[in-house]
C-alpha cells in the first residue's frame, strides 16, 4: 500500500538549501532528455553525449523529496548557472554522503558538466549486488533495478517511465504536475530508503560488505561513469584498412580450404554442421571430444589435436587444419575486433563508450561489454595490430599503468612463503625463483638468459606461476603448457614440476590445505577485506563440483583481493581528478589502468597515477606494489617508461 509522501517542486537555491539543511546524507537522481538534434534517436536520453539534465531530485529523509526543474520546456526552471554552481558544491562536498541508484549514470552527467563526484558516496545498485537474494546467492544486476527493489523490499510499486511520460521526453512534462514531481522525487526517496534497508541488512548479516560498498564499490561506480563518458578514441581509417585486409585474408584462405573440401559450406568460422559432417563422417577422423549434446566438438583445441593426429596418420590433411585455424583467426579479428568495435562508435563523439561492470564476477573483478575491450589481443597474437585502433587525439598520449604480478604478490602475502616474500621485498624475479625451485637449479642460473634451456624453463615457470595458488594438476598443467605456451611435457614431467614446486615453496601447500579446509567448514571464501563468495558445492559428493569449489576457495582470496586493491586505487585517483581535469581515464583491462593525457603532462601524470596505485592498500599488506608505466600514440605502441 502506498504511504503518504511529501514531494514538491522548487526553483530557488534558498528552497533547496532550506530542504537539505544540515543533513549528513542525501539521495539524488537526474532525469535527462535528448538534445535537439537527437530528439528522434532511440536511447539518446541515456547518452550524455546526446542529452542533458532536465530535472534533479533530492531526498534527505524518507518519504520526502524536492524536484528541481532546470531544463523543462514548460513551466518555471531554476536558473541554470545557479543550479550548476549548487550541483558542483553538493557533489564535491566531503561532508554529506551522496546516495544514488546507479551512481555511475549520475557520475557521467555530472562529469559532462565538469564535476567529479567526491566521496562519501553510496550506490544502492552496488549495495543490492553485495546482498543476498537466497542463502548462498548474491543479487545480480538484473535483480537490482529500482522499481524491482522498491516492490520487493519496500512493498510499493513505482510507475514506469512510459506510464508517466506517455511517449514524450521528460523535459516535455509540466514540472508543476503532481505525476511529474512524484516520479522524479520517488527515485531519490526510494534510493534513500534502500540504502537504509541494505545497511540494516549488512549490519545483521555481512557487516564487512557495508564497508566495501561505501569505501570501494561506490567510489568505483563514480570512476566507471567518468571512464564511460570519456570514451576510447579510435582510428577509424585504420579500422577500415584492417577490415579490407581481413576480408582479403579470409577470401584467400577460404579458397584454399575449398580446394581441399570441395563445395562443403564452411560458413564464417569453419564450424557449420556440414563441415563437421565432412570431418567426422566423410573423412572418418577421430572424435576427440563431444559437446553437452553428445555431438563431435570442433573447437580450436580439437583442431590442434586433429592436426597432430593427421601429421602421423593422414599427413595429406595436416594442411587443412592449419588453414582452419588461420581462417578462424581472421574471422575473429574481422567480426569481433573490427566490425564488432565499429558498430559501437558513437556518432556524437566518434569514440567507443563501452559498459564496465564492477560486480558481475564472483571475485569482484571488472567485466566489460558493448564491446568487450578487455579482450583485445596482445602483441604476440595480434597480426593486424588491434590495439593500434586505440589512438590518442592530436597533441595527446595514451598512458597506461599496469600492476606488476599483483595476483602473485597477493598470493605470496597470503601464504607467507619466505622465498616468495623475500623475492618481492628485494625486488627479485619471481619467475626466476620459480624456475629455480621447479628445476632445482641456482637462482642466478635461472636468471641467466644465456643459460641452457633458459627460454623453455622460464616459459614453464611463468605458466606454473599463474596457476600456483589455485591448485595445479599434472594433466591440467600439461594442457596449459601445450596450448598456451607451445611446450610439450609428459604427464610424468608435469607431476615432477608440481612436486618440486611444493617442495620449493613449502608454505604454499600449507596455505592451500588450510584455505580449502576453512572454506569447507564455512562454505564460503573471502577476500582480505571481507568480500564473500559462497561455495555450496565444496561439500559435494561429486568430485568435479567439489574440486571446482576448492579451486574457487583458493582463487577468490587472491584474485578478489587483487581486485579490491585495484578498486581502492580508483578511489584515490577520483580524489585527485578535480585538480587534474586534463587526466582522462578511458580503460581498465585486468590489472591495468589507461588514460589520455596532453603530451606535456606525461611526467606529472605518471607520478600521480603510480602514487595512487602503489600506496599500501591496507595496513596488513607488507609487500611492495609496483605499477609499471608506459606511454605512446596508440595503445599498441606503448613504450615502457623508466622510473
Amino acid at each position: 500500500m502506498e504511504t503518504k509522501t511529501d514531494y514538491r517542486a522548487v526553483t530557488t537555491l534558498r528552497e533547496v538549501l532550506d530542504y537539505i539543511g544540515d543533513a549528513k546524507e542525501a539521495a539524488y537522481d537526474f532525469e535527462t532528455a535528448p538534445d535537439d538534434i537527437y530528439r528522434d534517436e532511440d536511447k539518446a536520453t541515456l547518452d550524455p553525449a546526446k542529452s542533458h539534465i532536465c530535472t534533479m531530485s533530492i531526498s534527505v529523509s524518507e518519504r520526502t523529496g524536492i524536484m528541481i526543474p532546470v531544463a523543462q520546456r514548460m513551466g518555471k526552471n531554476m536558473d541554470a548557472d545557479v543550479f550548476y554552481r549548487f550541483l558542483r558544491d553538493f557533489l564535491s562536498s566531503t561532508k554529506i554522503e551522496k546516495i544514488a541508484h546507479n551512481l555511475s549514470y549520475e557520475s557521467m552527467f555530472a562529469y559532462k558538466n565538469g564535476i567529479v563526484t567526491q566521496p562519501p558516496v553510496y550506490d544502492t545498485i552496488a549495495a543490492s549486488q553485495m546482498s543476498l537474494k537466497s542463502s548462498a546467492e548474491f543479487r545480480k544486476l538484473s535483480d537490482s533495478g529500482l522499481k524491482k527493489l522498491a516492490a520487493e523490499l519496500c512493498g510499493e510499486p513505482l510507475p514506469s517511465f512510459e506510464a508517466v511520460t506517455e511517449g514524450r521526453h521528460f523535459d516535455e512534462l509540466d514540472p508543476a504536475d503532481t505525476k511529474t514531481v512524484r516520479y522524479s522525487c520517488a527515485d531519490s526517496d526510494f534510493a534513500l530508503r534502500l540504502k537504509h534497508i541494505f545497511n540494516n541488512w549488512f549490519e545483521k548479516y555481512l557487516p564487512r560488505h557495508r564497508w566495501i560498498v561505501e569505501n570501494i564499490e561506490s567510489p568505483t561506480s563514480v570512476y566507471l561513469g567518468i571512464m564511460k563518458y570519456n570514451g576510447v578514441p579510435v582510428d577509424i581509417d585504420l579500422m577500415k584498412e584492417r577490415k579490407a585486409e581481413a576480408n582479403r585474408g579470409m577470401e584467400k584462405i577460404g579458397a584454399e580450404i575449398r580446394a581441399v573440401t570441395g563445395d562443403v559450406n564452411i560458413g564464417s568460422n569453419c564450424s557449420t554442421n556440414a563441415f563437421k559432417k565432412y570431418l567426422f563422417e566423410d573423412l572418418k577422423l577421430p572424435v576427440f571430444r563431444t559437446t553437452e549434446k553428445s555431438r563431435a566438438a570442433a573447437d580450436d583445441a580439437v583442431m590442434i589435436q586433429l592436426k597432430e593426429w593427421c601429421d602421423t596418420n593422414r599427413p595429406e590433411l595436416s594442411r587443412l587444419f592449419e588453414l582452419v585455424q588461420e581462417y578462424r583467426k581472421w574471422n575473429k579479428i574481422s567480426s569481433t575486433y573490427i566490425t564488432g568495435y565499429m558498430k559501437h562508435i558513437n556518432a556524437a563523439t566518434m569514440r567507443i563508450h563501452p559498459n564496465f561492470y564492477s560486480l558481475s564476477t564472483d571475485t569482484g573483478r571488472f567485466s566489460c561489454s558493448s564491446p568487450n575491450l578487455q579482450n583485445m589481443p596482445r602483441k604476440g597474437s595480434d597480426p593486424i595490430g588491434v590495439r593500434n585502433f586505440v589512438k590518442a587525439p592530436e597533441g595527446c598520449l595514451i598512458v597506461s599503468c599496469d600492476y606488476s604480478q599483483i595476483e602473485l604478490r597477493v598470493g605470496a602475502f597470503y601464504c607467507r612463503d619466505k622465498i616468495m616474500m623475500d623475492t618481492y621485498k628485494t625486488g627479485g624475479d619471481i619467475h626466476a625463483a620459480t624456475t629455480s625451485v621447479i628445476f632445482n637449479i641456482p637462482y642466478e642460473q635461472a636468471r641467466d638468459k644465456h643459460a641452457a634451456d633458459y627460454k623453455e624453463r622460464r616459459t614453464i615457470a611463468k605458466n606454473v606461476n599463474f596457476g600456483t595458488f589455485y591448485g595445479l594438476f599434472p594433466r591440467g598443467l600439461q594442457r596449459t603448457l601445450k596450448f598456451k605456451a607451445g611446450v610439450d611435457k609428459s604427464v610424468k614431467e608435469c607431476k615432477e614440476i608440481i612436486e618440486n614446486l611444493k617442495a620449493g615453496y613449502p608454505a604454499l601447500t600449507v596455505w592451500q590445505e588450510e584455505t580449502k579446509a576453512d572454506a569447507a567448514r564455512r562454505m564460503y571464501a573471502e577476500t582480505w577485506l571481507g568480500r564473500r563468495r559462497y561455495l555450496p558445492d565444496i561439500r559435494s559428493d561429486d568430485w568435479g563440483k567439489k574440486s571446482f569449489a576448492e579451486r574457487c576457495s583458493m582463487n577468490t582470496p587472491i584474485q578478489g583481493t587483487a581486485a579490491d586493491i585495484i578498486k581502492l586505487s580508483l578511489g584515490r585517483l577520483l580524489k585527485g581528478l578535480p585538480e587534474r581535469p586534463w587526466l582522462k581515464p578511458i580503460l581498465q583491462i585486468h590489472d591495468e589502468l589507461t588514460f589520455v593525457i596532453p603530451e606535456e603532462r606525461l611526467r606529472e601524470a605518471i607520478l600521480f597515477i603510480k602514487e595512487c596505485m602503489e600506496l599500501r592498500p591496507f595496513s596488513e599488506f607488507d609487500l611492495p606494489l609496483v605499477a609499471e608505466a608506459s606511454a605512446g600514440r596508440t595503445f599498441g605502441t606503448l613504450d615502457e617508461l623508466e622510473d
